[in-house]
């Protein structure tokens, strides 16, 4: 099992408060870990809909907010209760690290959506997925799992955060000026994403070839033979 190191500004905050409200949710001591995966990855597509929904409605936005924080809430959980039940399993956290990425692509394809650009949901949904081949590989590669400084839960925060200034917004100002501000957002996702991989590609470079094990020079094993 790879280290697991946090650089995250929220976690150490928000975390223990999490896991201090598990004993008083009663989950059923059977209850698979993995079903708190799913409740999480359907709140996730929940606050897709919302941000699909929040440049027309001023509800679209609480929506968002609150599938956002529902995934992130069973995030926290999952392991606690797999923890705390015995019920720690690889295939639980394989599905828990497949999953993640995936919620951020209904999000940035709800953005997408709202504000009348496909092209821009395209572009975040492939940042997103190449920021995590980025990330399997390099902790493959040194053993080592590291969550950034600005890394999922503060994106989580953030995206939260905004899908309620979208419902204020609405409910102060109206609808007409909603997917302009999102427009904008989308292309300011778009560019820092693109520099925060180009940054973070070269650092995994240098990383892996640091502190990673001997390159792998073997050939390999074919289990056909040839015609």
């Amino acid at each position: 099992m790879s280290k697991r190191i946090s650089h995250s500004l929220i976690d150490p905050w928000l975390g223990p408060k999490f896991k201090a409200a598990y004993p008083h949710l009663h989950i059923p001591h059977r209850f698979p870990p993995e079903g708190i995966i799913a409740v999480g990855h359907v709140s996730a597509l929940l606050g897709g809909i919302g941000f699909a929904f929040a440049g027309a409605t001023w509800w679209g936005g609480f929506f968002a907010a609150a599938g956002v924080f529902g995934n992130h809430f069973a995030d926290c959980l999952d392991g606690t209760h797999a923890r705390s039940t015995g019920q720690c399993r690889n295939g639980g956290e394989l599905l828990d690290h497949f999953t993640d990425p995936i919620s951020f692509c209904y999000w940035m394809i709800g953005l997408a959506i709202a504000c009348g650009r496909m092209e821009l949901g395209i572009a975040l949904v492939m940042i997103l997925m190449a920021t995590a081949v980025l990330t399997n590989i390099k902790t493959k590669m040194i053993n080592e799992f590291t969550l950034a400084t600005f890394g999922p839960t503060e994106f989580k925060a953030l995206l939260s955060g905004f899908g309620l200034f979208l419902s204020i917004w609405a409910l102060t100002q109206g609808t007409t000026l909603l997917p302009m501000i999102m427009l904008w957002t989308a292309v300011v996702l778009v560019v820092v994403g693109v520099i925060q991989l180009i940054v973070n590609l070269v650092i995994a470079v240098k990383e892996v070839n640091a502190k990673g094990s001997a390159p792998d020079t073997s050939e390999w094993n074919n289990t056909r033979s040839a015609a």
